[in-house]
């Protein structure tokens, strides 16, 4: 069997990024006519035309589309085996990271991890950004550097992950709330009026799957996208809201916490980066002191 031309890996990737066969040319320091002759090979190794004619330009065909993702992280890859490890100067470090985060996270552990990066390397900015979506393709394009959130099914399989730690739903409301006296059974608690907290604006979750085989139903007076916002408005009135218990843990600083009536699965809050960013040393030096901070230490 031939072995393949891995140097037409990066003159693929150069194609594919710029879109153009002069540009590519012009990137990888070679004559149009030598760019051309490697589109043709290139073609011929892949069986796809790759790049066609479109008025004036070119366009790439859906199977260049589907390898350009693939294509840029090998050649990025192979690049990262050749570049030289530098040692990580905390106190000359100038960099910017953007987390991407749910409600709440952010209030309850970026005081304790801005601090703590503060003091170790002054130069460090972190830009916290809100997480509308479970879409993987700011980590994978690198608008977001790393990302909180819970694993699923639906989570790209090509991102890294670490679990930071174990969370549970608990209810929350005023000082001085009828909740805050006496025993919350199931029927007490669906009885009040509550605050739905959902991205995607449902009005019914896991709470409610635990409430149905007991014949009872909240009422959902609102729906908020995020925890923070729950927290503020049941702070404020008599609604009820559930949330994250240790996600939330200073949010809910002067208000009265319990545990569910009924039984709701625990879930891991992990933090979630691109491959690329794996043997970067500040990405790792952040990471570690993200998860000390969740850990409590």
């Amino acid at each position: 069997m031939t072995k393949p031309d891995l140097n037409l890996l990066f003159t693929l990737d150069a194609l594919l990024t710029e879109g153009s066969v002069a540009r590519a040319a012009r990137r990888l320091r070679l004559s149009p006519s030598a760019m051309s002759r490697a589109l043709a090979r290139l073609r011929d190794a892949v069986g796809d035309p790759l790049l066609v004619r479109a008025g004036r330009g070119l366009v790439p065909t859906p199977r260049a589309l589907d390898l350009r993702e693939h294509v840029g992280r090998l050649v990025e890859d192979a690049g990262a085996v050749f570049r030289p490890a530098q040692k990580l100067n905390l106190k000359r470090l100038v960099r910017t990271f953007t987390l991407r985060t749910s409600e709440g996270f952010v209030e309850n552990f970026g005081p304790r991890l801005i601090a703590r990066l503060n003091e170790e390397a002054p130069g460090v900015k972190l830009r916290f950004v809100q997480k509308p979506d479970k879409n993987s393709a700011p980590l994978r394009d690198g608008a977001v550097d790393l990302e909180t959130g819970v694993v699923e099914a639906t989570t790209s399989p090509e991102l890294r992950t670490q679990a930071l730690f174990r969370d549970r739903l608990i209810g929350v409301v005023r000082m001085k709330h009828p909740l805050c006296k006496g025993r919350i059974t199931p029927s007490r608690f669906s009885a009040g009026r509550h605050v739905q907290v959902s991205r995607e604006g449902d009005e019914r979750g896991p709470i409610d799957e635990a409430l149905l085989p007991l014949g009872l139903e909240r009422e959902i007076a609102t729906v908020t996208a995020g925890f923070s916002t729950a927290v503020a408005l049941a702070r404020s009135s008599d609604l009820i809201a559930c949330v994250p218990d240790r996600h939330t843990a200073s949010l809910r600083v002067g208000m009265h916490s319990f545990a569910l009536p009924v039984s709701v699965p625990e879930f891991t809050v992990s933090m979630l980066w691109h491959p690329r960013m794996d043997a970067d040393a500040a990405h790792r030096w952040l990471r570690g002191h993200l998860r000390e901070i969740c850990a409590g230490k």
